[in-house]
């Protein structure tokens, strides 16, 4: 399966990767083994192949469930590291697998800001990412990625532009040790704001590497 993963990434992700001359800064502080949440910046679907370009670690990602139904598109979705959450976000089950993930030293692709975004601030965060960072006891990466709104939602053609895009991870962001088996509200708050000015610095940071030609 990993060989199939690596194929598709190097066909998909590295083709976009070079077709919007992605610039990269901070990989190296991606960690090399253990689970951790990936978070990134979300401002259309090209984050998708980017974020996975920049990972050479497969990555574990949440699709809507209809997807999975689909013939054949669900198959290609569960064998690239996808599987299936309910649309409400109330999905018990998901949310034990992706645990599970994180405790099977795999890497999780979380939006944090949630559906896509608009615009250079980064907008309040969904829980999730933090919540399962501490419930997990792994670490949260934030990562910074600037020009996909371009690519795809900030002009009124149809077709993609080919602008260049930037990436910059941040320093991951180390939870305190669990001190019991329930994840108290205080601790997912204030996790969660961390990441917030965690994302934002990335994110200014990626948007000035494209900046700079």
């Amino acid at each position: 399966m990993k060989l199939w993963y690596d194929t598709i990434r190097l066909i998909v992700a590295g083709g976009s990767s070079a077709a919007y001359r992605v610039r990269i800064r901070g990989r190296e502080r991606l960690p090399a083994h253990g689970g951790y949440v990936l978070a990134p910046s979300h401002r259309s679907m090209m984050d998708i192949p980017f974020a996975a370009w920049l990972s050479k670690r497969p990555l574990r990602y949440m699709g809507k469930a209809p997807l999975f139904r689909i013939p054949v598109v669900g198959s290609f979705f569960r064998s690239l590291g996808g599987f299936a959450v309910a649309r409400d976000g109330t999905d018990r089950k998901a949310l034990r697998d992706s645990i599970a993930m994180l405790q099977a030293e795999e890497v999780l692709l979380v939006y944090p800001e949630g559906t896509r975004q608009h615009g250079p601030k980064i907008q309040p965060l969904q829980p999730g990412a933090a919540y399962l960072a501490l419930r997990a006891g792994v670490p949260i990466v934030p990562v910074g990625i600037a020009g996909t709104e371009e690519i795809l939602r900030g002009h009124g053609g149809k077709l993609p532009r080919f602008r260049r895009a930037a990436m910059v991870v941040g320093e991951p962001i180390v939870v305190p040790p669990r001190t019991s088996g329930v994840v108290a509200r205080e601790q997912v708050d204030a996790l969660t704001a961390r990441l917030h000015d965690a994302l934002q610095s990335a994110f200014d940071a990626a948007n000035e590497l494209r900046e700079r030609g």
